[in-house]
């Protein structure tokens, strides 16, 4: 069972007994929690079995997208990888902010910006890979949680991110003791790209956050950086 079948468990757990809780207080009909308690673990047992986790992460992310704050911080998270992978020279394929925007173009995940990564796993699949082209994808890789830390102090999302850097050093051999070293200096490369670019950045923020289309987000860059 994935960790998103769990939570949406849990989330069941938790309104059935609050309505047992509150209910008379409330005086609300049992059959509300009930309903709703029958529809999540409903969707947790499609999840389970024919999803693959896809539509718990869509629905469990289609609430949080009630926050304003969550839905901004997704924008700047994202804003951030886009924006150090152009500057580094890693070419964007595309992007997308939610979870059901992700699954209508057959992503896994709740989306995020994507790259063309061919060469990366063109050398990952010998057990070689430069250091200038690992340098590169870790500094993309942290860029997401870098952004959210300057806008917000700090950074919520970012663990599949750290993930992938991770999953990649295991590959290349690097012993655990290197991880948190990596992440932290990857993580401030990231932040100071950032902060020499500063107004592209928040020029690409308020592009995606409109949802611009790829070009004109790539447009958007150029013109900032011949500014």
């Amino acid at each position: 069972m994935s960790q998103t079948t769990l939570n949406l468990v849990a989330i069941s757990i938790f309104l059935m007994t609050l309505s047992v809780l509150l209910g008379p207080f409330l005086n609300l009909s049992p059959a509300v929690p009930a309903l709703a308690t029958f529809t999540i673990l409903g969707i947790a047992t499609l999840d389970s079995f024919s999803l693959q986790g896809k539509g718990g992460t869509i629905f469990l992310d289609w609430i949080a997208g009630f926050s304003s704050e969550h839905r901004d911080r997704i924008v700047h998270h994202e804003a951030g990888h886009f924006l150090v992978a152009d500057l580094l020279g890693i070419p964007v394929t595309g992007y997308t902010l939610s979870a059901w925007e992700a699954w209508k173009l057959g992503q896994p995940g709740q989306g995020g910006v994507s790259f063309d990564d061919r060469e990366l796993a063109s050398q990952l699949e010998v057990g070689k890979i430069t250091a200038q082209m690992l340098d590169r994808y870790c500094t993309v890789w942290m860029a997401g949680i870098a952004a959210e830390t300057l806008v917000f102090n700090n950074a919520e999302g970012g663990f599949d991110d750290k993930n992938k850097l991770i999953g990649v050093l295991t590959i290349l051999g690097f012993s655990e003791s290197v991880y948190e070293q990596k992440l932290r200096f990857h993580a401030l490369q990231a932040k100071t790209l950032l902060q020499e670019n500063w107004s592209s950045y928040e020029a690409l923020v308020n592009a995606m956050r409109q949802r611009a289309s790829l070009q004109d987000c790539h447009s958007e860059l150029k013109v900032r950086r011949h500014d």
